[in-house]
C-alpha cells in the first residue's frame, strides 16, 4: 500500500539533510564554509610567519618555518583522524540512527584526543633529531625548538576542537563548524602582534599564541556539540573499547595517507635547505601561502565525506556518483581562478613577507607554476575523500604516498640537481600528473563496485 502524500513530504523533511536537494548546493556550501575555517586554522601559521618575517632575520623566519613543518605532521595526524569521525558519524545518521551517532561521536573525540597526547610526546622526544634531519642550523635550529617546546604540547587541544568540528560537519552544520574554526584565526590574529612586538616574545609569542587559540578553539567546537545538537554523549570505556575497532579500520589507512603530505614537504625542505636560510625561508612562505591560497581543495576533500557518508547510508549511488563529478566541477573552476589570482598577487606577496632577494624570486616561481602543480595533487585530494568514505581507505593511501614518493622524490631531487631550487619546485608539479589522473579515474570505480554490490541478485 502506498504511503500517503502527507507522510511521504514528512519523511522527506526528516531525513538526513545531504540526502535530498541539489548534491551540487551541498557541495558548495559545505565547501565554502569549509575553506573559511580551514583558511581560519590555516592563517594562524601564515600570519605568525607573516609578522616573524617583519623583524628582518631570515634565520628566524626559517627556524619558524622548519617548526611549523614539524608541526604539520601533527595536524596531518588530526586531518585523518577526523576522517573515521565525520565518516561513522555521517553514516550512523544517513542510516537513521541518531543514538548509535552521539556514541561514536564521543567515543571518536576520546580517541582522539589520547592519539593527539602520545604525537606530542614522541615528537618531543625525538625533536634534535627530526630538525637535524629537516636541515635545521644554527639560529634557525634553536628557534626551532623552542617553537616547538612551548606549542606541541597542546596539539591534544587542536586534536579534540577538531573532532568537534568534523562532528559539526557530520551533521551537515557546516556554519557552526566553521564559526569554531574561526575563533582560532581572530584569536591568532588579535594577539600575535601582541605577544611578538609589544611584549618582545618574537618567535616565542607566536607560539604561545597558538596555545590560546586553541583554547578558544575546542570551547567553541563543545558547546555547538553539545548545545545546538546535543550530538555527543558521555563516553564510557566500553563504548570507547567497542567503537575503537571500526574508527582505526578508517584511522590507520587515513593517517597514513595524510602523513604523505608533511613527509614530502620536510624532503622538499631538506633540498631547500642545501642553498641557504633564503631558499628555507622561501620553502616555508610557499608552505604558508599554499594551504591558504588553495583551503577550497583541501575543504572539498573534508566537505564531500559526509555527502557521501550519507547517500551511501540511503544507498543513493545516483547522488553519490553526481557529487564526485560535481566535486571536480568545482575543483576545476577553483583551482583556476586562485592559479590567476597568484599569479597578479605575487609581488604584493613577497613585498609583505619582506623577503630578501632569492626567497623573492623563487616564492614568484611558484605562483607562476602553482595552477599546474595544484590541479593534479587537487584530483589525488578528490578521490582520496571518495575512498576514505566509502570503505576504500588504503586505495587512499595508495595514491597519496606514491605521489609524495614516486611521483615527488626523484623528480624534485632530479629538478634540484639540474635547476637549484627552482628546478625542485618544477619536480613537484611534473611528478603529479600521473598520480592525479589515476586517482579520480579509480575513485569513479569505486563508487559503481559498491552500487553492483548492492544490487539484488536475480
Amino acid at each position: 500500500m502506498d504511503m500517503p502524500a502527507s507522510e511521504r513530504e514528512e519523511a522527506r523533511t526528516q531525513a538526513p539533510i545531504f540526502v535530498q536537494g541539489s548534491t551540487m548546493r551541498h557541495v558548495l556550501v559545505m565547501t565554502g564554509t569549509g575553506a573559511a575555517g580551514l583558511i581560519a586554522i590555516f592563517i594562524v601559521d601564515l600570519v605568525s610567519l607573516l609578522y616573524i618575517s617583519w623583524l628582518n632575520n631570515p634565520s628566524m623566519t626559517a627556524g619558524v618555518g622548519i617548526a611549523t613543518v614539524v608541526m604539520f605532521f601533527s595536524v596531518s595526524i588530526n586531518v585523518g583522524l577526523m576522517i573515521p569521525i565525520g565518516a561513522l558519524v555521517s553514516r550512523a545518521l544517513g542510516a537513521g540512527h541518531p543514538d548509535d551517532a552521539r556514541r561514536l561521536a564521543a567515543s571518536g573525540s576520546v580517541l582522539m584526543g589520547l592519539i593527539g597526547i602520545a604525537v606530542s610526546v614522541i615528537a618531543l622526544a625525538f625533536l634534535p633529531q627530526i630538525l637535524r634531519a629537516m636541515g635545521a642550523s644554527g639560529q634557525a635550529f634553536e628557534v626551532a625548538q623552542r617553537f616547538l617546546w612551548i606549542a606541541l604540547p597542546t596539539n591534544v587541544l587542536m586534536a579534540l576542537g577538531m573532532a568537534f568540528s568534523t562532528v559539526l560537519r557530520a551533521a551537515g552544520d557546516a556554519k557552526r563548524s566553521m564559526y569554531a574554526s574561526l575563533s582560532v584565526a581572530i584569536v591568532t590574529v588579535l594577539l600575535d602582534p601582541i605577544t611578538i612586538f609589544v611584549l618582545d616574545l618574537q618567535s616565542d609569542g607566536a607560539a604561545w599564541t597558538i596555545n590560546i587559540a586553541r583554547v578558544a578553539y575546542v570551547y567553541v567546537g563543545y558547546l555547538y556539540v553539545t548545545r545546538a545538537h546535543q550530538l555527543l554523549s558521555r563516553p564510557t570505556l566500553q563504548s570507547v573499547m567497542q567503537d575503537a575497532k571500526p574508527f582505526f579500520a578508517i584511522a590507520i589507512p587515513a593517517i597514513l595517507t595524510n602523513l604523505a603530505a608533511p613527509a614530502s614537504n620536510a624532503f622538499f625542505t631538506g633540498i631547500m635547505s642545501k642553498f641557504g636560510d633564503e631558499a628555507i625561508a622561501a620553502s616555508a612562505i610557499i608552505d604558508r601561502v599554499t594551504p591558504v591560497s588553495f583551503a577550497g581543495v583541501f575543504a572539498l576533500a573534508g566537505a564531500i565525506g559526509p555527502v557521501l557518508g550519507q547517500n551511501w547510508g540511503a544507498r543513493r549511488y545516483d547522488r553519490m556518483k553526481q557529487t564526485l563529478k560535481d566535486s571536480l566541477t568545482f575543483m576545476i573552476v577553483y583551482v583556476l581562478g586562485v592559479w590567476l589570482l597568484l599569479v597578479v598577487l605575487q609581488r604584493p606577496i613577497v613585498i609583505a613577507f619582506n623577503a630578501p632577494p632569492l626567497t623573492a624570486e623563487l616564492v614568484q616561481f611558484f605562483c607562476l607554476l602553482s595552477g599546474f602543480i595544484w590541479f593534479f595533487i587537487s584530483l589525488v585530494f578528490v578521490a582520496n575523500a571518495s575512498f576514505n568514505n566509502l570503505g576504500y581507505p588504503l586505495l587512499s593511501t595508495f595514491f597519496n604516498w606514491g605521489r609524495a614518493t614516486l611521483g615527488m622524490i626523484p623528480f624534485a631531487y632530479i629538478g634540484a640537481q639540474i635547476g637549484g631550487p627552482k628546478g625542485a619546485i618544477v619536480g613537484i608539479g611534473a611528478g603529479s600528473i600521473a598520480f592525479g589522473i589515476a586517482a579520480i579515474i579509480t575513485a569513479f570505480w569505486t563508487i559503481r563496485r559498491l552500487e553492483r554490490q548492492a544490487a539484488p541478485i536475480p
